[in-house]
C-alpha cells in the first residue's frame, strides 16, 4: 500500500488482481483439470475429488509461498507443491500432465475475465453520463481553443461529447478482443502436450469448458500477442480520460475558470486554492499506462518454447495497468457527475476576447458579398482596430470597416457553433 492509493489504485480491481486472487485463480484451474481428469480416467476418480475438494479449500498465505515461487521463478509452482501437501497419498495426481505456466496463464484470464467485466461497466456507466451531460450542455456556447489559443465558439456539450465518442469504440474494441484473449492454456512442459498424448486436446477442450474459455490448438506460452493487445486497450482507454482530464484542467484554471468538476485539493500554504487533483490523477494514469503500453510490448520478444524474462515483464507491468485503469474509470465517473459549467467564467472569456473569435465568421459572412480576399481585408482592419483600442470589439470595428450589416447579430457567439448542438445530441 501506498499513500497515493486512493488516486492510483481501486479497491475492486485490486482485490481481483492481488495476490490471494491470483492464488484462488490458480486453485480454481488445478481444482477444474482435477475434476475434468477424473471424469475422463485420466486419474483415479477418488485422487480428483480429494484434489478438487483440497482446492476448493485450501487457502495459503501469499507471505508463505513468496520465498518458493522466487527459487522456482513462477508463483503457480510453489502453490502446486502446497497443494501436493495437502492432498496426502494423491499428491502424485495433483497438476498431472501441465505445466505451471499453463495453470498460472489459465489462472490470469479468469482474474482478466472478472476484472474486464467491471471496467466495461464503468465505462458503459461513464457513457451514459456524459452523454446526459452533453445533452444538458448542447447548447451553452463556450470558446474553442487550438493549441492554448482561443480559436472559435463551440459548446460544451459538443466538448463532451468529444470526450465521451471513443468510450463507445473501446467497447467495441473490448469485444473484438475478448475471443483473441479468454483462452484456456493447457499445453504441458514443451507446448506439445506430450505428458497426455494424444488425449491432451480433449482434455484441454473439457478444461476450457468447465472455466467458460476457449482452447485454442496452438499454445501461446510463448505468443503473447492477446495479452498485449490489452495492455493496450487499457492504454487507450486511459488516453482517452486523460484527455477529459487534460481539458478540465485547462477549463478550470485560474483565469479562465469556465467549469468546475470534482472537489478541489486545497494547498498547504495558498487557501485561496482549489487545485484539479483527480483531473490531475487521469493525466497521470494515462501517461503511466502509455509508457507501461511500450514495456508490455517487450514481452514479446519471447524466446523459444518458454522465457522466464518476457514472463517477468507481464507479472510486473499488466496487473498495475488493469488497476490504474479501473481507478481512472472511477475518477472519471466522478468528475462527469459533478460536471458544472461556470457562467462568470464562460461570459468573461468572451467578453474579453471582445469577438475576435468571430473573426472566421465575419469573413464567410462578408465573402457572401463582395470577393473574399476583400472581406479578408476588411476583417484583419478590424482586427488592428481592436489590437491597438482595448475598448473596441469585432462587431464595433465592423460597423465601421463595413456598414449595413446587424454585426452584433451576425456575431453572436450562440449563432456560429455550427453544428455543435447536433453533435452534443448524437
Amino acid at each position: 500500500m501506498t499513500l497515493t492509493d486512493g488516486l492510483f489504485a481501486d479497491d475492486r480491481l485490486g482485490a481481483i488482481m492481488d495476490a490471494p486472487a491470483q492464488l484462488a485463480a490458480m486453485l480454481r484451474v488445478e481444482g477444474a483439470l482435477a475434476r475434468v481428469q477424473g471424469r475422463m480416467g485420466i486419474i483415479p476418480q477418488a485422487a480428483a475429488d480429494a484434489i478438487a475438494h483440497a482446492a476448493d479449500n485450501l487457502s495459503p498465505d501469499p507471505r508463505d509461498l513468496a520465498l518458493p515461487a522466487a527459487r522456482a521463478g513462477i508463483p503457480a509452482q510453489a502453490l502446486v507443491g502446497a497443494l501436493k501437501d495437502a492432498c496426502a497419498d494423491h499428491a502424485g495426481w495433483v497438476h498431472f500432465g501441465a505445466t505451471s505456466q499453463d495453470i498460472q496463464d489459465s489462472a490470469l484470464i479468469l482474474q482478466l475475465r472478472e476484472a474486464l467485466q467491471i471496467l466495461h461497466e464503468r465505462l458503459l456507466r461513464l457513457d451514459a453520463t456524459l452523454a446526459a451531460k452533453a445533452a444538458d450542455h448542447a447548447d451553452l456556447p463556450i470558446p474553442a481553443r487550438t493549441r492554448f489559443q482561443v480559436a472559435a465558439p463551440t459548446t460544451l456539450g459538443a466538448k463532451i461529447a468529444v470526450w465521451r465518442a471513443p468510450l463507445a469504440r473501446h467497447g467495441q474494441r473490448l469485444a473484438e478482443l475478448r475471443p483473441r484473449l479468454l483462452h484456456v492454456s493447457l499445453y504441458g512442459a514443451a507446448g506439445t502436450g506430450a505428458a497426455l498424448a494424444p488425449q491432451m486436446p480433449a482434455i484441454r477442450k473439457a478444461l476450457a469448458d468447465e472455466l467458460d474459455l476457449s482452447a485454442p490448438d496452438i499454445p501461446w506460452h510463448a505468443a503473447r500477442d492477446g495479452i498485449v493487445e490489452l495492455g493496450g486497450w487499457l492504454g487507450l482507454v486511459t488516453g482517452s480520460l486523460g484527455k477529459m482530464g487534460s481539458d478540465l484542467i485547462l477549463l478550470g484554471q485560474s483565469g479562465i475558470g469556465e467549469v468546475a468538476a470534482g472537489t478541489g485539493g486545497g494547498s498547504s500554504t495558498m487557501p485561496q486554492k482549489s487545485n484539479p487533483v483527480a483531473a490531475e490523477a487521469l493525466v497521470g494514469i494515462a501517461r503511466l499506462n502509455a509508457g507501461a503500453v511500450g514495456t508490455l510490448h517487450q514481452a514479446m520478444v519471447h524466446a523459444q518454447e518458454r522465457d522466464g524474462s518476457a514472463l517477468a515483464i507481464e507479472w510486473q507491468v499488466l496487473p498495475d495497468m488493469v488497476i490504474r485503469t479501473g481507478a481512472a474509470l472511477r475518477l472519471a465517473q466522478d468528475l462527469a457527475e459533478t460536471l458544472t459549467p461556470l457562467s462568470c467564467g464562460i461570459g468573461r472569456s468572451f467578453a474579453d476576447d471582445r469577438g475576435a473569435m468571430l473573426a472566421e465568421a465575419a469573413g464567410f459572412h462578408l465573402a457572401r458579398h463582395m470577393p473574399r480576399a476583400g472581406a479578408l481585408r476588411l476583417v484583419a482592419a478590424a482586427l488592428a482596430d481592436l489590437a491597438a483600442d482595448r475598448t473596441e470589439t469585432l462587431a464595433g470595428a465592423l460597423s465601421r470597416h463595413a456598414p449595413g450589416h446587424d454585426w452584433a447579430h451576425i456575431l453572436a457567439p450562440e449563432r456560429n457553433t455550427g453544428d455543435a448542438a447536433a453533435q452534443a445530441r448524437t
